[in-house]
């Protein structure tokens, strides 16, 4: 796969003057990013360091993941509801991936927190990147409410994280949708959702709200060995170098004026119209593409034509974090290119 990789030091450079544009990067990267009315990218970001500790060239969150490449198979019938170029039938390179939340790249593997981002790269020098998570909906409507969620899971006070759920009901439902929701034995068996609303265009102008789920295409692999502080990782490790990981992306269709947009902690009905767009195809990422997935920017917000951005104000929060993030790990030196099971 073909990569472009931006010099840090360069990058750097053009970040201390203020803000920067850079194709490849996630477009508009600021210093103080604005989330909601009082919260910036750096609030956040100093809530992670300051409560999980500060991990040098390693990503804010989601710190400890395991690199994959692979291709995307579009069978064409996304056209119907875009004009995004991945849904012309054919095959895109995509890579990515698989990561726990959390700011410790070392912490040992329990079993939960799944994701996985993926950079779909398309013609034109077009990109998609989607920071997805095993989860049915997202724990905050407003980055005000998230902030105040996080700040109070960090602290590790059972009390003032029972106190906040009481008096934030979204967060407390949302909180109940993710417990009921199926757990996965493994990355491999873990269905991924985008977690926010999109909306998607046609060429005609017509527009369609949209979430999708990345589903496993295949039999179950079966319960993994819990073996060690890494077993998780092993485990995949193990599927992505013996072979390839193959998921379904499935697209669900809102509909306009019933379903929601502006809040990621409420489903959609779930017999809302899906169109399946094509299969997902993993494997092992080779040392070049390692560094380029260390070294990208998840940003969900970057999107190629024929898909826009929601009235979600999650989506403007997530895009700030990670820019921030972003501008941490640049400055330092770059943390170990992300895999594990390398005697096996």
């Amino acid at each position: 796969m073909v990569t472009q990789k931006l010099d840090r030091r360069m990058f750097v450079g053009l970040v201390a003057a203020g803000a920067v544009t850079v194709t490849g990067l996630g477009g508009f990267l600021a210093l103080e990013g604005r989330v909601g009315s009082r919260l910036t990218g750096r609030s956040f970001i100093d809530l992670f360091e300051t409560t999980g500790g500060k991990f040098v060239g390693y990503r804010r969150n989601h710190a400890k993941a395991l690199a994959v490449s692979g291709r995307f198979e579009s069978n064409g019938a996304g056209a119907e509801i875009s004009s995004a170029s991945v849904f012309t039938k054919g095959v895109y390179p995509v890579a990515g991936r698989f990561s726990v939340g959390g700011q410790n790249p070392h912490q040992p593997d329990n079993g939960s927190g799944q994701a996985l981002a993926l950079e779909f790269s398309l013609p034109g020098g077009e990109q998609w990147r989607t920071a997805m998570a095993a989860a049915p909906v997202f724990m905050a409507p407003t980055p005000e409410m998230f902030f105040g969620l996080l700040s109070a899971r960090l602290s590790g006070d059972k009390d003032r994280v029972a106190a906040f759920m009481r008096d934030n009901p979204p967060a407390a439902a949302a909180q109940k949708l993710i417990e009921a929701g199926p757990k996965a034995a493994s990355f491999a068996e873990a269905s991924y959702s985008s977690l926010n609303t999109f909306i998607f265009v046609t060429k005609n102008g017509a527009r369609t709200p949209v979430r999708w789920r990345v589903v496993p295409d295949g039999k179950p692999a079966g319960n993994p060995a819990k073996n060690g502080p890494n077993w998780m990782f092993e485990t995949l490790a193990r599927r992505v170098r013996s072979g390839e990981l193959r998921y379904r992306l499935l697209l669900q269709l809102g509909v306009p004026g019933q379903d929601p947009t502006h809040d990621p902690t409420l489903p959609w009905p779930p017999d809302r119209r899906q169109i399946d767009v094509g299969t997902l195809v993993l494997g092992h990422a080779i040392p070049l593409e390692q560094e380029h997935i260390r070294d990208t920017n998840f940003d969900p917000t970057v999107l190629p034509k024929g898909i826009e951005l929601s009235d979600d104000p999650i989506l403007a929060a997530r895009a700030a974090i990670y820019a921030e993030s972003y501008r941490r790990r640049a400055r330092e030196t770059p943390a170990p290119v992300e895999q594990f099971g390398q005697d096996m």
